[in-house]
């Protein structure tokens, strides 16, 4: 009995925190009125290093205390952040298109040098992430709701977000009662299939013989290959980043995988190009593609990858800000037409098809020498080959070894 009770209480107690009213913040503008509204929950997961070079992983929630006086509200941008504890912040950053808003951005700052949310840091540093939302198509002067929990997963930093309640560029002084809501609070609608009554039949001489009908199966549908896409990034007029390619993407949410193609019809392509950093944002309707590309003078890499976007699971954002991938020379550009497939996270994979990029040293907006991935090189077709020899090689061994084992044993019954 009193082992029951423990029982629920406990679960009594994680009831009350699921149902706690998270972060509250009402930001004014010059004159006083309200300019953006946030209820909101996150809870946060860090990995960081210890002493000793170890990992440590730490959760905690966004308090329900704190800071929001470095918040902007603008005409066309706005920014919600939030400062708390000991030098950590998170911040939403906000902006108009057309007859309606969108998040940009999600960052969050955290201070390592606070031991009491960091204990046996190493570093005192402070680390900033920033993640891609997908919340796009919020219709002005209504509040963006998601009660579902939507997770946003990097490399050291995993953050959940749910029963979010957000209205940016607040026209009247007043939140609005109106609601954009989440795809994953949208239900789903599910056809009953139409039924007959079983026609009258005669049935047939019963025989000894019993058939059974093997059980019918429904084979999962194979993807068409993606269609490839171009993709070109300027600077002062002038094509400074160049990507061809077809993607697929694979998601891991709970125990469902599933993969689809990135469309490129309607996806359109932001971006920055730098000295050493360029970034190339694909949109499309349903997923938007973060790519960040690094050099160090001599070679480029694709260094973070970060993607969100809605399944028939639910919302997903994942991506790893620790890539080492599509690595050339400056200067020239990377190519692979084979199949590759790339494991971004535990929860996310990528598959490219018929890719090129160059986010470095783009000269009259064409692609330069391409350098391939050892797919598509000459001696890719050599690896079996040299499998093949190597095992002939072995066997052979094998067997003269044998041969002469067999024969030293005949000579010993032979002395005896």
């Amino acid at each position: 009995m009193y082992r029951y009770a423990a029982f629920v209480l406990a679960l009594a107690f994680v009831a009350v925190l699921q149902q706690s009213h998270g972060t509250e913040v009402n930001v004014t503008d010059s004159k006083g009125k309200l300019c953006l509204y946030a209820n909101l929950m996150v809870n946060f997961s860090v990995t960081y290093e210890i002493t000793g070079n170890k990992n440590s992983t730490v959760e905690f929630q966004l308090p329900a205390e704190v800071k929001s006086n470095t918040s902007e509200c603008g005409a066309t941008s706005a920014m919600l952040k939030l400062d708390f504890g000991e030098g950590h912040s998170w911040s939403m950053n906000f902006t108009v298109s057309g007859e309606a808003y969108q998040a940009d951005v999600i960052a969050f700052s955290y201070n390592l040098g606070d031991k009491t949310t960091f204990p046996n840091s190493a570093s005192n540093a402070t680390s900033t992430v920033s993640m891609k939302p997908h919340i796009t198509g919020v219709t002005m002067d209504t509040c963006y709701s998601c009660k579902s929990n939507v997770m946003f997963e990097s490399n050291s930093v995993n953050q959940t977000l749910w029963n979010v309640l957000i209205q940016a560029f607040v026209s009247n002084g007043s939140k609005s009662d109106r609601i954009t809501s989440c795809s994953a609070d949208v239900p789903t609608t599910t056809v009953t299939p139409t039924t007959h009554a079983p026609s009258t039949t005669t049935a047939a001489p019963v025989t000894n013989a019993t058939t059974t009908a093997p059980p019918t199966t429904t084979p999962t549908p194979t993807l068409p290959t993606p269609s490839v896409g171009n993709y070109t990034i300027k600077n002062n007029e002038t094509v400074c980043l160049l990507a061809s390619f077809g993607l697929r993407i694979g998601v891991k949410q709970g125990d469902k995988y599933e993969e689809m193609n990135f469309e490129t019809n309607g996806t359109t392509a932001n971006g920055s190009c730098g000295v050493d950093s360029s970034e190339l944002e694909l949109t499309s309707s349903t997923v938007v593609m973060m790519f960040k590309f690094t050099n160090d003078s001599k070679k480029f890499r694709l260094h973070a990858l970060n993607i969100s976007g809605t399944t028939s699971s639910g919302v997903f954002v994942g991506g790893n800000t620790n890539l080492t991938l599509w690595e050339a020379s400056v200067g020239s550009s990377y190519m692979c037409n084979k199949e590759q497939n790339y494991t971004i996270s535990s929860t996310l994979t990528l598959f490219t098809f018929d890719l090129q990029v160059q986010p470095f040293g783009v000269k009259k907006g064409v692609f330069s020498t391409a350098e391939e991935c050892f797919l598509d090189s000459d001696l890719s077709f050599l690896v079996p080959i040299a499998v093949g020899v190597a095992l002939s090689f072995l066997i052979i061994l094998v067997l003269i070894s044998y041969l002469i084992g067999r024969r030293k044993s005949r000579t010993g019954y032979q002395s005896v």
